[in-house]
């Protein structure tokens, strides 16, 4: 069987990543780990390079929440079959849990 190179199609990926290049983005990895850094490349398969990395450390006791805590990375390669979460950090804000006071009002 002859496969013909010149019809098979390219593989894309269903997220347009180049428009973050060079920008801060924010990734959530299988586990839960969190990281953010400036996006230097990406591939068809969402593996991802991260320069100037910083992880957001767990609370120990707590491993639901995320502390105030970082730690420098670096240069990353995150690849793209762990990473469950991509977005960009800019437009990114924190708010106040809005069913925290509905929990203590019952």
């Amino acid at each position: 069987m002859v496969i013909d190179d010149a019809n098979k199609k390219k593989k894309e990926s269903i997220v347009d990543l180049s428009r973050f290049i060079d920008k801060s983005v924010r990734i959530k990895l299988q586990g839960g780990r969190e990281a953010s850094g400036i996006l230097k490349g990406y591939d068809a398969l969402l593996n991802l390079v991260l320069d100037n990395a910083i992880e957001y450390l767990r609370d120990p006791e707590d491993p639901l929440r995320v502390t105030d805590e970082t730690k420098s990375l670096g240069l990353i390669v995150a690849r793209g079959t762990a990473i469950t979460v991509i977005a960009p950090n800019d437009g990114i804000e924190q708010i106040a849990n809005p069913f925290v006071n509905a929990e203590a009002d019952e």
